[in-house]
């Protein structure tokens, strides 16, 4: 059945949904909780989105004083894990009436230019990645209400830090090739200044000093397929005893360094196991597929825009760190005979 041309109104949402069109208002403004149910609220939401039905925010914000959009800052969008980020927010912003407007800085981390006449005049809020944190202060949104993503919650700029469990994938990987007999070890690390990066350097550092006999040793890398490649290569060309474990900072310095190892005539996992960390396409897309940890980048989206919400509404976020998985795939294996 075609749908009719006339534009859908809140009474139509009320008698569709059979409630009132105050009930209707509450909901989609956001502020039912405690005075209509759950199932309601529900059954508001959906007959809205079935109608297609949008309130006239542009009055709503002349009345208010809001304009019910938040700005997510994040690295510029060199990997899909930052466009999931941007879906999970989207998706819990829309079911409260807020729209997300996108805003990568320039290089992935550094100052950038204002988005925005006035980012403050523009906007009810900010959710910020940590790697683009430098870029807040440019555009002002360090004044705004603000919550951080992958971010120091005891230093962090913001009303609310959410964090993926990067310290506890790092000791997923570090136990999966401590159990496969890996003792000697090379860290492929981003050379990016960031929370996230120290975090995952300190964890290995720590789980394999833990243990007696091991090694390990660092080169930094741009987070691109070349520097890695490059990074790598030289690592592994070092003289003394080759490491037969490559930890990753991410999957494309995975990706990169699979090129590496290739150059130098060794073969993944016989010669050297390589591990990542994210769990992206490519991490399947190699040959053999990459073991690497799973990060749910739409759910740390949707905390991120929950916590938001939170903050904006006086409310406490909810607390605890997002899990992450290992996933072990044909990248590893137990170190050859020295």
């Amino acid at each position: 059945m075609a749908r009719s041309s006339t534009r859908p109104t809140s009474r139509d949402v009320a008698q569709a949904a059979g409630v009132s069109q105050a009930a209707v208002s509450l909901v989609l403004g956001d502020k039912w909780r405690g005075r209509v149910s759950e199932t309601t609220a529900q059954r508001v939401r959906e007959a809205a989105r079935d109608l297609g039905y949008r309130p006239n925010l542009a009055a709503r914000n002349l009345r208010l004083g809001h304009t019910r959009t938040v700005l997510l800052v994040v690295p510029a969008l060199t990997t899909e894990f930052f466009a999931g980020v941007y879906t999970g927010a989207a998706r819990v912003a829309a079911d409260h009436g807020f729209g997300v407007v996108l805003y990568p800085s320039p290089e992935g981390i550094g100052p950038a230019r204002d988005p925005f006449a006035s980012a403050q005049a523009a906007l009810d809020g900010v959710i910020a990645s940590s790697m683009a944190a430098d870029a807040l202060t440019a555009i002002r949104g360090d004044q705004l209400p603000l919550v951080m993503l992958d971010s120091d919650p005891t230093g962090s700029l913001g009303a609310a830090t959410v964090n993926l469990d990067i310290t506890d994938g790092i000791r997923q990987v570090a136990a999966h090739l401590l159990d496969l007999g890996h003792r000697r070890f090379l860290h492929l690390a981003a050379d990016v200044p960031s929370w996230t990066f120290e975090i995952r350097a300190r964890e290995l550092a720590a789980q394999l000093d833990a243990v007696p006999g091991t090694s390990i040793r660092t080169a930094h890398a741009p987070i691109s397929i070349d520097g890695a490649l490059t990074a790598t290569e030289a690592a592994l060309a070092t003289p003394g005893p080759r490491p037969t474990a490559l930890v990753c900072d991410d999957d494309k310095l995975a990706a990169g360094a699979y090129k590496a190892v290739r150059r130098l005539g060794l073969r993944i996992p016989d010669d050297i196991s390589v591990t990542g960390l994210d769990d992206l396409g490519l991490a399947t897309a190699i040959d053999p597929e990459l073991t690497t940890v799973r990060l749910d980048a739409e759910l740390f989206g949707e905390r991120g825009m929950e916590a938001l919400l939170a903050v904006l509404e006086g409310r406490t976020p909810q607390p605890g760190d997002i899990p992450v998985a290992l996933v072990v795939r044909g990248s590893t294996a137990p170190p050859s005979a020295p």
